[in-house]
């Protein structure tokens, strides 16, 4: 492995005897983690690589439509910052492709950078019924917390598939 592979993190089991808010963000970062962990080890070329046929998805374009995803139900949509849109104008809700730029090192610190991001954006929030501030948005924290939990578990069998049909790896 080269020095700009990424490397795998450590996983913390979900809380499984908490409050609702604990349980929801251990949960997220359980699943957070393993999206990095799902692509540690791969090349550049294996994580751009299209494995199974007939589908356009690869490792680093779900890791950037994942970072994509955070920033918009977080940042902007819950929270109201005024920072960057993270999908282009022609795809909306998508950010799957990757540009000549990008790594999957890059992709992988964006993404880690941007859970940072949302983790302090729940933790500025008093409480789970707190609603959205983005214009137009009518959900709350509770919402955005199991919407991205799902979001990711989702990915997270994409990512199994892909990386199961670029390498063999499986697993956790």
């Amino acid at each position: 492995m080269t020095s700009d592979q990424v490397q795998p993190v450590e996983r913390t089991r979900p809380l499984q005897e908490a409050d609702e808010r604990a349980t929801l963000n251990s949960l997220l970062d359980f699943l957070r983690a393993t999206v990095v962990n799902k692509v540690a080890g791969l090349t550049d070329e294996q994580a751009s690589t299209r494995s199974v046929p007939a589908s356009a998805l690869n490792p680093a374009g779900l890791v950037k439509h994942l970072t994509g995803t955070e920033r918009f139900w977080f940042a902007i949509d819950f929270a109201a910052q005024d920072i960057e849109w993270p999908w282009p104008d022609d795809n909306p809700h998508g950010a799957f492709t990757l540009s000549p730029d990008d790594t999957l090192a890059s992709l992988v610190a964006a993404y880690q950078a941007e859970c940072t991001r949302s983790r302090a954006v729940v933790a500025a929030a008093p409480s789970l019924d707190d609603p959205a501030q983005g214009q137009g948005m009518t959900f709350n924290l509770r919402y955005a917390l199991n919407h991205m939990i799902e979001e990711t578990a989702r990915h997270l069998g994409h990512l199994d598939l892909l990386r199961e049909s670029i390498d063999g790896s499986t697993g956790q």
